[in-house]
């Protein structure tokens, strides 16, 4: 059998280094094509400097670090659980708050700065990791008709930054601590849109019932897969009051 040269195993190097950068560019365009689409159903531009951070919480989706809870009790209907107690403790968020003509825009606008807070774009320079789910805070107004305009996005810390969190270079990202929550839950399926948040809230009402120590005008919408995926998990959250 015939030696190969170094030049011959330098060539094979290149070109299996080619190969590979263009099976890379093949999955970025292909990532980036797909959470366009849904951004444009969003009548949001996607930046071509999105990529990068898509591809990277792509890479690091099978690890994704729940936010603790404990489960104070749970409701069923036909064997089948309809709304669940949840108290979530005290801790520290990344929020960023938007104000767009619609709640879709908002949550897209408002989570893609969160992505790049989490790619690198912090005082360590490092991926942060993702955690599920990313909360959404809505307002009513009075009628209870309509969202306001204005959403607050926040992504829970993980557990290693949470004493000390990285701090975003993006002035418009805040780090919160925020007290612990009660809150009870109901899934729902797709497309988070202000229509299915209203069907739901209102759904979730008829099966609690009358209860005072609900806040009605503000309510959380959890998100736990990314908007590329059509049938994603949602959860509503009616929070308890405090006082």
């Amino acid at each position: 059998m015939d030696r190969m040269t170094l030049e011959e195993l330098n060539e094979m190097d290149d070109e299996i280094q080619d190969e590979e950068e263009e099976q890379d560019e093949t999955e970025q365009t292909q990532l980036f094509s797909m959470w366009e689409t849904v951004a444009n159903t969003h009548q949001v531009i996607l930046p071509q400097d999105m990529a990068g951070p898509i591809v990277q919480m792509t890479h690091h989706n099978h690890v994704r670090e729940p936010v603790p809870y404990t489960v104070l009790s749970q409701h069923e209907k036909c064997e089948e659980t309809t709304y669940e107690e949840r108290l979530y403790p005290a801790g520290k968020w990344a929020c960023i708050t938007k104000g767009e003509p619609k709640y879709e825009q908002s949550i897209s606008l408002g989570f893609m700065k969160l992505i790049r807070y989490i790619c690198k774009e912090n005082s360590v320079g490092q991926q942060l990791g993702m955690t599920i789910p990313v909360i959404n805070e809505i307002h009513l107004n009075k009628e209870g008709t309509e969202l306001v305009q204005e959403v607050i996005t926040a992504y829970y810390l993980p557990q290693e930054f949470q004493l000390t969190p990285p701090l975003p270079m993006d002035p418009e990202i805040q780090i919160l601590e925020r007290s612990p929550l009660q809150v009870i839950t109901r899934e729902f399926y797709g497309p988070a849109t202000e229509e299915t948040i209203l069907r739901e809230i209102h759904f979730l009402w008829e099966l609690l019932g009358s209860t005072d120590n609900v806040l009605r005008e503000t309510y959380l919408v959890a998100a736990y897969q990314n908007p590329s995926i059509p049938n994603r998990r949602n959860e509503i959250w009616f929070i308890r009051r405090t006082d």
